[in-house]
């Protein structure tokens, strides 16, 4: 329930001054016109962003680590054929000197 109380109060000079006031009960709800749901929902879109980043942070690290054991792997490789190659040289080597 809303009451309103006018009040007048006549000063010394003779002027009249008027006050308002509105009263209520509290028995009606507010209304918040939706803004909280709004910031809940910012928040919401923000922590999801947030997960999906670090989730793809976390993605490209393990690509970067798995790229870097491949290429190491493939410069054991090529060192290998490297390593067979000089022998067999060294073996031609050996044996075209045997031979003579």
């Amino acid at each position: 329930m809303t009451e309103e109380r006018i009040t007048e109060v006549e000063g010394p000079e003779g002027k009249t001054h008027t006050t308002t006031t509105i009263v209520t009960d509290g028995g009606e709800p507010r209304s918040r016109g939706g803004a909280s749901w709004v910031v809940l929902l910012v928040v919401l879109v923000a922590v999801v962003a947030a997960i999906f980043l670090f989730s793809n942070m976390g993605g490209a690290e393990v690509a970067k680590d798995n790229a870097i054991a491949e290429a190491a792997d493939s410069v054991g490789t090529a060192a290998g054929q490297i390593g067979d190659a000089a022998q067999q040289a060294g073996d031609a080597v050996e044996n075209a000197a045997g031979g003579e």
